[in-house]
């Protein structure tokens, strides 16, 4: 048996997947790539999918490492910035892989679904970790609009080679802009329309009560 953390095998593991594809990968020739045995591998990763979930949970865990972002003198936005960009510096030791991954997306509909379940919960825990909530629709909402910002700025950062990641974080700063300016319009018009039918409703002399729970 490999004398081998199990940091050591995902990194080895992920290091053979930029070299040959996920598409020509399998788990023997990832194994064989890596230097490990088969049974080295699959005693932690059973599934090419175990594999991509562990990545992301190793993410998950170094962009929480410094602790969670929460400073109440710094707005949400700056709080998901400075998480977003951890997320981007934890990435950085294997972003040969990830561009090894995105031109399988379209034609793996199991690595895709993979991949859209764990951006869901990193974002969600994102959220958390800048002191947003991300239950309930609004929570739901906030989880497909981080989504969406963290998916623009990767491929903007897949292509940045400069030292100081100047183009990943201008990329970021005008989605997260964007994203803000939509929630507020839609967070607005939806507070408009709650009150519009909670007036409507007080003057039949029911439903106050109900418009102040949407």
């Amino acid at each position: 048996m490999v004398n081998a953390n199990d940091e050591s095998i995902l990194d080895g593991a992920l290091r053979a997947i930029a070299l040959s594809g996920w598409s020509r990968g399998t788990l023997a020739g990832i194994a064989a790539d890596a230097g490990l045995s088969l049974a080295d591998l699959l005693r932690l990763y059973p599934t090419r999918a175990a594999l991509l979930e562990a990545w992301g949970r190793s993410v998950d865990f170094a962009m929480l490492a410094e602790g969670t972002a929460t400073d109440p003198g710094e707005s949400a936005r700056d709080r998901l910035f400075e998480l977003l960009m951890r997320r981007f510096d934890a990435l950085a030791p294997h972003k040969e892989t990830l561009r090894a991954l995105l031109p399988s997306f379209g034609g793996d509909p199991a690595l895709a679904l993979t991949a859209g379940l764990g951006l869901g919960r990193s974002a969600a825990l994102t959220l958390e970790a800048a002191g947003l909530s991300a239950a309930g629709l609004r929570g739901l909402l906030r989880v497909k609009g981080l989504s969406a910002v963290y998916l623009y700025t990767l491929r903007v950062w897949l292509a940045d080679d400069t030292a100081d990641m100047a183009r990943t974080m201008a990329a970021l700063d005008k989605a997260l802009d964007q994203a803000e300016a939509l929630a507020t319009t839609v967070f607005r018009r939806g507070g408009a329309e709650a009150t519009a039918a909670g007036r409507v409703d007080s003057t039949s002399g029911a439903g106050g009560d109900a418009a102040a729970n949407i």
